[in-house]
């Protein structure tokens, strides 16, 4: 794949890998941008773009409510009926262009777990999952179609970085999900969108720009942006230092996901190959500055890899690590992908490793492991079609599927 652009926080190029890969961190090329969406603007831009297209700045301002408020897909224009019909399409042209086009969606969970992927008009494929719990809403989304970080045990990281994401590109999965949501078509009825864990495809912080913006016009409430609590919103890193520091600055009170894997650098800089620039004591004080300037709980993910990293000498090292901090570890049985041969840590070893870190005062949990069997769990996404190139329509009928639905999955075209 040719080296596309990863933008971070920091300028230092690309870097090495314990195999003797790069890891690229540096923009190289920049790809053709997506088109504007209202989502990519402030309210005073929209205004000014509503102006120049010889509308009242006032339409922009009904325009985004349809979007955020009312959660109306552009296809459906004709319900936006405080705008003229002479104004709405060139309006809806303009500032809702289609961004996302569903290429498949898979259903597992009784319904409760739906996985989209999506194509956008270049080519890019990504894919977002939305989960129904008894108590909450949650979407997982994507802030770059691929990722360059080149962890090992990850579909996403196996399958190499195609482009950063627009704003809009990572708040249309969110609205989507929202929609989706309000209309009733996720098993249990109608609800109400509370959660967004930006733990899909990429790593958001390689994307900064466009990760702030999108976080922002999620908690701005309508018609400005969505209108979500900051505390429900998660943000995931492998350790992107200044990334993080940057992020702790921005005053923005989202939780911060940790993807540690390892305590030691010696597994880590295999296991997280970006660990070779910033190890584990620098990353972890990167991690314990983001919670003290934000008050929010760290969380540590960490993948549970049978024979890895899954003995208890290394539970006394992580919890050595997090003692005394503001964290918390969420184990991760690991998901098969297809191009790795390792596997998650037997139960037992799981409970082993779990009590081992209570048992030295570390809040822990397992995480409820959902949409593995439609590859829509933690480390699986990967959208990777069968027998399309990278133009291929969303609308081109069989051909236009990502991936085999498994036994018993359900497929929703």
């Amino acid at each position: 794949m040719t080296p596309t652009t990863v933008e971070s926080a920091s300028s230092d190029g690309p870097v090495p890998t314990a195999a003797g890969r790069q890891v690229s961190l540096s923009l190289t090329r920049r790809p053709a941008r997506p088109a504007r969406h209202l989502a990519d603007l402030s309210s005073a831009e929209r205004r000014e773009a509503a102006v120049s297209l010889g509308q009242p700045a006032f339409r922009a301002d009904q325009l985004s409510r349809h979007y955020f408020a009312r959660l109306v897909d552009a296809a459906a224009g004709e319900s936006m009926t405080d705008l003229p019909d002479r104004v709405r399409e060139p309006l809806v042209a303009a500032l809702l262009p289609r961004l996302l086009h569903p290429v498949t969606t898979l259903q597992c969970d009784d319904g409760r777990t739906r996985k989209t992927a999506w194509r956008t008009p270049d080519g890019a494929l990504l894919e977002s999952v939305i989960m129904r719990y008894p108590d909450r809403a949650t979407v997982c989304v994507s802030s770059q179609a691929g990722c360059g970080m080149g962890c090992p045990f990850c579909a996403t990281g196996q399958g190499g970085l195609t482009r950063n994401l627009s704003t809009a590109e990572i708040v249309d999965q969110v609205v989507h999900a929202a929609r989706v949501l309000r209309r009733g078509e996720i098993a249990g009825g109608e609800s109400r969108l509370s959660n967004v864990v930006f733990m899909g495809m990429g790593e958001p912080l390689a994307n900064y720009g466009a990760l702030t913006a999108a976080l922002r016009r999620l908690i701005a409430p309508a018609p400005e942006g969505l209108g979500l609590s900051a505390r429900g919103l998660t943000v995931s890193t492998v350790g992107l230092v200044p990334a993080m520091r940057r992020l702790a600055a921005e005053g923005l009170p989202v939780t911060l996901a940790l993807s540690l894997h390892a305590p030691d650098d010696e597994l880590r800089n295999e296991l997280v190959p970006v660990n070779t620039r910033w190890p584990v004591a620098e990353v972890l004080g990167a991690a314990w500055e983001y919670a003290e300037r934000t008050g929010r709980r760290i969380s540590i993910e960490y993948a549970l890899i049978d024979g890895v990293n899954d003995d208890l000498a290394r539970a006394d090292a992580l919890a050595a690590l997090l003692a005394g901090q503001l964290a918390h570890v969420n184990l991760i049985p690991l998901n098969p992908t297809g191009g790795s041969s390792w596997q998650a840590s037997a139960p037992a070893g799981q409970r082993a490793f779990l009590r081992r870190l209570r048992d030295r005062g570390i809040a822990t949990t397992v995480r409820d492991t959902r949409g593995r069997e439609i590859a829509a769990a933690c480390g699986q996404l990967a959208a990777e079609p069968r027998r399309t190139g990278p133009h291929t329509s969303a609308s081109a009928g069989p051909a236009a599927t990502v991936g085999d639905a498994p036994t018993g999955s359900r497929v929703l075209r």
